[in-house]
């Protein structure tokens, strides 16, 4: 572990060694290689709350992969993320009967109001935005989801009365 472990990850620069050797302690119980990378790196994002350079240089180096491979499978899968998330996810369903009931309308909104486009986080750390297909909720559409807490018929005057739930 290299100075340069401390760089800013979700506990904003102050990770300490307690956090690496945790990282340590888990992939030392796993068996070295890529068999055992996608629950490494699950267990890294949920210490660090992203993956980070740094994350991937330390993952590869004690799993004994190239770096290439294991940026490969952080960026292909959607889980993974290589920026800070907010404490918050706002889910946004654009499946089609989300997207015609004005799914579009709300994502466009709850960014205007945040700040932030889809994919990004606002700078206080509170929200990030993101979409998905669909959620299987048709029947409340348009549905977005904080964290895991489902909201149906949403309306783009709805929304601050629902982010203000998520202080």
């Amino acid at each position: 572990m290299t100075d340069s472990n401390t760089t800013a990850c979700a506990c904003e620069g102050q990770c300490n060694a307690a956090v690496w050797n945790e990282l340590d302690e888990f992939i030392a119980s796993h068996e070295r290689g890529r068999n055992s990378l996608i629950q490494v790196l699950h267990k890294a994002q949920e210490l660090f709350g992203y993956l980070p350079p740094d994350v991937h240089q330390h993952v590869a180096d004690q799993l004994g992969l190239p770096v290439s491979e294991v940026l490969g499978v952080v960026t292909f899968y959607h889980y993974f993320s290589m920026q800070p998330r907010g404490r918050h996810t706002i889910n946004v369903c654009m499946g089609t009967a989300c997207y015609v009931r004005g799914a579009k309308k709300v994502l466009e909104a709850l960014q205007e109001k945040l700040g932030i486009k889809m994919g990004e986080t606002t700078p206080d750390r509170r929200f990030s935005i993101t979409t998905q297909r669909c959620f299987g909720a048709c029947g409340l559409a348009p549905v977005i989801m904080v964290n895991s807490d489902v909201h149906g018929r949403v309306t783009a005057n709805k929304l601050t009365g629902i982010l203000n739930q998520y202080e």
